[in-house]
């Protein structure tokens, strides 16, 4: 199954669900839109990187559905640096007052990270600490089945397979709806390696100009222990959402 098959049943499954949806009070959905970049030119360098991604959700009583898709592309002096792709489609369910249940599907490929294909798959569950109009706190921890094919440090190819604890740690508060803080992290341990570990951490802060409309400021921070490769992302751009 190709990345573009991928994107498109994500994107479908969730466009159905939400037509569905539709018909009923009950149900609430969420679409968004990010674009943000830096660029630096001098006499002699031109560094760029643009980062987007596109979010659909939909959430009804006790069960809640999102497809996520983030393109990263960057270049220094005419070199690749970055072209790095990420699809997921979660549901979380709810069995009781903050707490519930969760299950991924994820793509990734990373020219940064050397990480030719991964494809994650796995459920867990999660309680929220704090669970309040203007402030969120939440840990949750699963298990995960994971095949990658990745680029090692003497540019050999390796194909393995793996099951990893994931432990995601998500922080959002909020000023009067006007400024905006988000935070989420994971550590992803493989089960048969200890040497063998992903870091993800994803920090946005945004000031809202229009009530759909947000200028934000973001740093991303990946690491993947195996290839010995990490990155740091730091842009800023505007996030086009709808509530509905």
């Amino acid at each position: 199954m190709t990345l573009k098959t991928i994107t498109l049943l994500y994107t479908c499954l969730l466009f159905a669900i939400c037509a569905h949806a539709q018909y009923s009070d009950s149900v609430h959905y969420y679409a968004s839109f990010a674009s943000s970049g830096s660029m630096n030119q001098t006499n002699n360098t031109r560094t760029y990187l643009l980062n987007n991604g596109l979010k659909l959700g939909i959430r009804k009583q006790k069960i809640s559905l999102n497809a996520t898709n983030t393109w990263i592309y960057g270049e220094q002096q005419k070199v690749l640096s970055n072209n790095d792709y990420n699809s997921t489609l979660d549901f979380d369910v709810y069995t009781r007052p903050h707490f519930f249940y969760w299950g991924l599907g994820n793509y990734t490929a990373s020219y940064s990270l050397k990480v030719n294909s991964q494809y994650q798959a796995g459920a867990g569950a999660a309680y929220s600490v704090v669970d309040k109009k203007n402030t969120y706190l939440n840990l949750s921890d699963g298990i995960l089945y994971e095949n990658s094919d990745i680029t090692l440090t003497d540019s050999m190819r390796d194909k393995y397979t793996t099951f990893r604890n994931s432990f995601r740690l998500v922080l959002r508060f909020s000023i009067k709806d006007l400024v905006k803080f988000s935070s989420t992290s994971f550590l992803q341990n493989s089960l048969s390696d200890q040497n063998d570990y992903i870091i993800k951490s994803n920090i946005t802060l945004g000031f809202k100009l229009r009530k759909w409309l947000t200028l934000n400021t973001a740093y991303a921070y990946n690491r993947y222990n195996r290839t010995a490769r990490e990155n740091t992302l730091i842009s800023y751009g505007l996030t086009i959402e709808k509530y509905f």
